[in-house]
């Protein structure tokens, strides 16, 4: 079963959407930002239905519990349930193609709608009169080689045919976290980004926290007025979750940027490489005043947990006093 969601549903829905996947099979592959893969040959037999009843069970629950629907795609490997995902139209549905559908189904596909064909490969086989995916595994897979390139053209040729071996890898996380914040008018103010920017890395910091996870790298993006961005990533010295190391590397992103007279209008702090906190080895400090900070944070944490997220914070990301 592959699972596409809305596009820009927020991260913690998203979370949300992956939890209600499980209730249906413990083999969940996460695809951030807004995609799932779901194994469910065990699950067929355990909820005594076929898939296409558990695709329309999965759509019901995320619609009634969660507001979000989906577009479900079922069939018998990775490749299959993704273009069937793709084949329907928002808002959602749902799409099982059987294995013995598979050739007649996916023949009289444009070839750009096979999952995994990008617009350049899509291109490169119309140039050449190739314009369904009938007519792709139809040709020999050394031809398909010579167009695409070697492991591009195998597997392009193998998926026109059904073959994708793939298994479906449990990840129930996604790899990757982001907080944005928009801005109501441009932002001119160094002062005022450097503040927004703090406020994104104690978001960022405790939603880690929160899940037990750290990030072994960061990625600051900015958009201006006028709809230009910019981007870069740097990686932490050590992978973390603390508000020190994420506040030290993100005012590193943000003065590589050389920020002069740029309106800003949004900012996106997203931390990547995401693993599980008891999975980083954590460097034993002599600092006293770093430890003294540490309490202070989970001290902090347990604040929010039992009043809210906004009640505490550095002084930097409230109104200034007039």
């Amino acid at each position: 079963m592959h699972v596409r969601c809305p596009d820009r549903l927020p991260e913690e829905l998203y979370r949300q959407v992956l939890e209600l996947l499980a209730e249906l099979s413990p083999v969940v592959q996460a695809l951030p930002p807004t995609a799932a893969l779901v194994e469910l040959k065990g699950a067929l037999r355990y909820h005594g239905t076929d898939a296409r009843r558990l695709g329309e069970v999965l759509r019901v629950r995320t619609l009634s519990r969660l507001g979000v629907d989906v577009r479900v795609g079922i069939g018998p490997s990775i490749t299959i349930a993704a273009t069937a995902s793709g084949q329907i139209d928002a808002p959602g549905g749902v799409l099982a193609v059987a294995p013995d559908q598979v050739a007649d189904w996916l023949g009289p596909l444009p070839v750009e709608a096979l999952h995994g064909i990008g617009p350049r490969q899509a291109a490169v086989l119309r140039d050449y009169g190739i314009h369904c995916v009938g007519l792709l595994a139809a040709l020999p897979a050394e031809t398909v080689q010579r167009l695409l390139g070697g492991r591009a053209g195998r597997q392009a040729a193998d998926r026109a045919r059904g073959i994708d071996p793939r298994p479906v890898i449990p990840r129930t996380l996604p790899a990757a976290a982001t907080v944005r914040r928009a801005f109501d008018r441009h932002v001119l103010d160094g002062a005022d980004a450097r503040a927004a920017l703090l406020d994104l890395v104690v978001r960022l910091g405790l939603l880690l926290r929160r899940r037990g996870q750290v990030a072994r790298a960061l990625t600051l993006t900015l958009k201006f007025a006028g709809g230009t961005s910019w981007e870069k990533t740097r990686r932490l010295p050590e992978p973390s979750a603390h508000d020190d190391d994420l506040r030290a590397l993100a005012y590193q992103l943000m003065d590589a940027a050389g920020l002069q007279r740029g309106r800003l209008t949004a900012l996106a702090l997203r931390g990547d490489d995401l693993v599980d906190a008891d999975q980083a080895a954590e460097q034993i400090s002599l600092d006293g005043a770093r430890e003294a900070r540490l309490v202070a944070e989970a001290a902090i944490d347990r604040v929010r947990d039992k009043f809210g997220p906004g009640v505490i914070g550095p002084a930097t990301v409230f109104r200034r006093a007039s």
